[in-house]
């Protein structure tokens, strides 16, 4: 049996240290009591009156569900703008949203390295709840574990998402048109870039955050609003340049993206052109890819830009018949060129 992060344990006990360790992934009264006072205290709620094995949720049997999982592996674990915790529920949030779905529950599983402080687990939990609150959904079930130290790197998780399928229509690639536009709810590569000036390695100093934030609402907008909408995604690792060849791929059609029109901060361009990478491929945690038809797209775009995290939305490009399944920009200095597919992982370990 293993021990769940449930609600409302009726005694709560005190973890005793200031590090984890590895009786603290026992299944005894060490672990009962990081759980009860370092996740319990953040996440407990009133949908569960006590904690099992399992979260049970009482839903409308005629609904739609939607429901994904990930892992999170990110290094820092403290980055600016957000750490694993947040990350963690805002990735699995935006997996459910840019599927036309409501966030409803959320598991969140922990893997602990030995020797992780205490302090560092309740700052990650406090995280979480905030993001989990800011996105309307609950966190209702998860799993410990403790590992020898030099296992895990701090620590990893688990998340996995149930929403309700608020869209009336499919959301797929294979609903894209010529003409249908490309829209970024965001500007690009904040997270990549800000991950890579935490780490250290650059001996750079910026202003630079990541954009991890939950999508749910800019998402439900477009699903309500507008029947031109065709498809949307999270344009996590492998960036919006991944998104686009899988669109271009999966419809069959050409996308054709205009360099200048693309939303970059001088910090993100700085960081990629310091580094030879392109921002098309670097990662964002709080940015989705939509396609919408041309003619709702310009409206879509303004809708957006009313709300927080989106006043950079932008349209970047069209759908254009050919050539099939390609992905081109029109350079800012002049001439095309084909944005391939990302080959291998720019940046490890970074969501």
């Amino acid at each position: 049996m293993t021990a769940s992060i449930g609600l409302h344990r009726p005694r709560s006990g005190k973890v005793r240290g200031d590090t984890v360790t590895l009786a603290h992934g026992a299944g005894g009264r060490s672990m009962q009591d990081l759980i009860d006072d370092v996740f319990l205290s953040a996440f407990g709620s009133q949908t569960l009156a006590s904690i099992t094995d399992s979260a049970r949720i009482s839903l409308d049997t005629a609904c739609n569900l939607a429901f994904t999982s990930d892992s999170f592996v990110v290094h820092p674990i403290f980055f600016p703008g957000g750490d694993i915790g947040k990350l963690a529920v805002c990735g699995t949030v935006n997996d459910l949203a840019v599927s036309g779905a409501s966030p409803l529950a959320l598991s969140f599983s922990v893997i602990i390295e030995e020797g992780t402080a205490i302090a560092d687990l309740r700052r990650i939990a406090e995280s979480a709840r905030n993001a989990a609150d800011q996105a309307g959904i609950q966190i209702v079930t998860g799993d410990t574990k403790v590992v020898n130290r030099g296992a895990a790197d701090g620590i990893f998780i688990n998340t996995a998402g149930l929403g309700q399928m608020t869209a009336t229509r499919e959301l797929v690639p294979a609903a894209i048109r010529p003409g249908d536009k490309i829209i970024v709810s965001s500007s690009i590569g904040d997270h990549g870039a800000a991950i890579m000036v935490a780490r250290g390695d650059l001996g750079l100093e910026t202003d630079l955050v990541s954009d991890c934030r939950p999508l749910n609402e800019p998402c439900l907008l477009l699903t309500e609003t507008f029947d031109g909408l065709r498809v949307m995604r999270d344009a996590t690792r492998g960036g919006v340049a991944a998104v686009l060849n899988e669109f271009a791929q999966a419809s069959g059609t050409a996308t054709v993206i205009e360099e200048a029109l693309l939303p970059l901060k001088p910090e993100v361009r700085g960081v990629s052109e310091l580094l030879g990478l392109d921002p098309l491929f670097l990662a964002n945690e709080g940015l989705f890819v939509a396609v919408i038809a041309g003619e709702q797209a310009a409206e879509a775009v303004s809708a957006l830009a009313q709300l927080p995290g989106c006043e950079k939305a932008a349209i970047i490009g069209e759908v254009r018949p050919d050539p099939s399944g390609a992905l081109v920009m029109n350079a800012l200095l002049g001439g095309q060129r084909l944005v391939d597919m990302p080959d291998g992982e720019q940046l490890p370990r970074i969501c």
